[in-house]
């Protein structure tokens, strides 16, 4: 890649982090720009204006063209590696995993994660505040979810490391800040430490 590539993001965001982990494994340098979501720095005029027009980060910077949501940040920087299978099949299974991130894992693990190790639970409203038992429930259905599927796969797609576990390792090995026991699913906790003992693994708060 010849573009200068940068990343707008908050460093603890499991959805950005995704985009540098992609970006280590396929050795790809990014230029990194932090913004304080808890102050609202994504929702400036200048941000809404000339990065991100729905107010969300991240978003991967192409030489003059945005690129936001994470996942499409990481097919982008993973494009003709092997975190990207060919065959038909492996494909289509390893974007079904992504997919499960987004719509079963991410909107309520990472939700609580936010609620309550960034915002506070005190500072929640009450609407937010009757959602926890719902999201925990659902946090949990999607962990056995990835237990199951682990007892009998080392990896999500193609039986290779693929974008899939990039995708669902961002939350889900830092789940224990919103008060899910990972012990609980000994599948998904053996294979977190395998994803985080490949080589061009990077921390979330590296």
């Amino acid at each position: 890649m010849t573009e200068n590539l940068i990343l707008h993001e908050y460093s603890q965001s499991g959805n950005c982090y995704k985009i540098r982990l992609t970006a280590a494994h396929v050795g790809t340098p990014l230029e990194r720009r932090e913004y304080d979501i808890i102050k609202g720095e994504t929702r400036t005029p200048d941000f809404l204006r000339n990065v991100n027009a729905n107010g969300r980060i991240p978003v991967l910077q192409i030489g003059d063209r945005f690129l936001p949501e994470s996942n499409a940040a990481c097919v982008y920087l993973a494009h003709g590696t092997d975190l990207i299978p060919t065959e038909r099949f492996d494909h289509a299974d390893m974007l079904r995993w992504m997919s499960f991130e987004q719509y079963s894992h991410e909107p309520n693990i990472a939700t609580l994660r936010f609620w309550l190790a960034f915002v506070g639970e005190d500072k929640l409203s009450e609407a937010q505040r009757d959602m926890l038992p719902a999201k925990r429930k659902a946090g949990e259905d999607a962990l056995a979810v990835m237990d199951e599927h682990l007892s009998a796969n080392d990896w999500f797609a193609a039986g290779r490391f693929t974008l899939a576990d990039i995708a669902l390792l961002a939350y889900t090995h830092v789940a224990g800040e919103g008060g899910f026991d990972l012990g609980r699913y000994p599948s998904v906790f053996r294979w977190v430490g395998r994803v985080q003992s490949l080589s061009g693994h990077v921390a979330i708060k590296a």
